[in-house]
């Protein structure tokens, strides 16, 4: 039972010492199971296919009339950097579709030849909530085969879910490309799209 405490104390002091840029907990990712399984029953669910068919629908909008999109969606289109954000706290989704779409969206990535850099899971203190971060981190397999420039696909690509006090706020996708000489000009971020939400 002392350790028990001791390791409750333990977490307690980490809590208190944490800060914006220090989580109290970090940790990588594991998903039980229970967990996998029930993200493979999801995964053939109608609650799945409505989320990723809302998805490409407001992609569809958004590159024709992007201020007519869902109030629950953001994208991301700079020269760099594309992406999209589903604010979950607008939503009607649940904290269990919004894990499973995080673990889908990697998943679909990864069939794109990409390798997982990193998954993991940041909790912060805030001020009036607790806050935290699963992100996956996922880059393009390296061909070491062919000579000339790196083939770079979309780019790097960040899944990241934030939650608040355990429920989903936020679900942002992101595909980070290189603009630099030693890489070939990232593929067009609507195949990424397509793909991953086929």
């Amino acid at each position: 039972m002392t350790e028990f405490w001791d390791y409750f104390k333990n977490l307690l002091k980490k809590a208190e010492a944490s800060s914006p840029a220090q989580p109290y907990i970090h940790e990588m990712i594991t998903r039980t199971e229970t967990e996998k399984a029930d993200y493979e029953y999801w995964k053939n669910t109608l609650v799945r296919r409505r989320l990723t068919d809302w998805l490409h629908d407001q992609y569809a909008i958004f590159r024709v009339l992007p201020q007519d999109i869902d109030e629950g969606m953001d994208f991301l289109d700079t020269p760099s950097s594309k992406g999209f954000v589903i604010h979950f706290h607008q939503t009607r989704y649940s904290r269990r579709d919004a894990t499973h779409l995080l673990d889908y969206l990697r998943e679909r990535v990864l069939a794109l030849g990409y390798r997982a850099q990193i998954s993991d899971s940041r909790i912060f203190t805030r001020p009036n909530w607790v806050e935290t971060i699963e992100r996956h981190y996922l880059k393009p397999k390296p061909d070491f085969q062919n000579a000339g420039k790196f083939n770079q696909q979309y780019g790097n690509v960040t899944i990241e879910m934030i939650l608040r006090n355990d429920q989903p706020h936020y679900l942002k996708f992101q595909a980070t490309s290189y603009q630099d000489h030693l890489y070939k000009d990232a593929h067009d971020f609507e195949e990424l799209m397509q793909a991953v939400l086929a």
